[in-house]
């Protein structure tokens, strides 16, 4: 599984855990329903960006590390020893 894989995964799960959330709390009757909406749909967003912006660190690490592993080392030096048999 791809990193880009796995980060729209975690957004998707994030997004369907704070919807379920929102649509297991009791109905409001009266003004106050639509400002508890924007609240939870906010809430929501947040949780989400959240989510998102873990999953880019852990892309960004994921790349560094992989980075890092194909990069041969800067200073390296090869010696020879030549032998000779008389």
């Amino acid at each position: 599984m791809t990193s880009q894989t796995l980060r729209k995964a975690l957004i998707a799960a994030a997004a369907l855990a704070s919807l379920s959330i929102v649509a297991c709390k009791p109905s409001d009757s009266g003004d106050n329903a639509a400002a508890d909406a924007n609240a939870a749909a906010n809430s929501a967003a947040a949780s989400t960006n959240a989510t998102a912006a873990l999953a880019n660190s852990a892309a960004a690490s994921a790349n560094s590390a992989a980075n890092s592993a194909a990069t041969p080392p800067a200073n390296t030096t090869t010696t020879t020893t030549t032998t000779s048999s008389n």
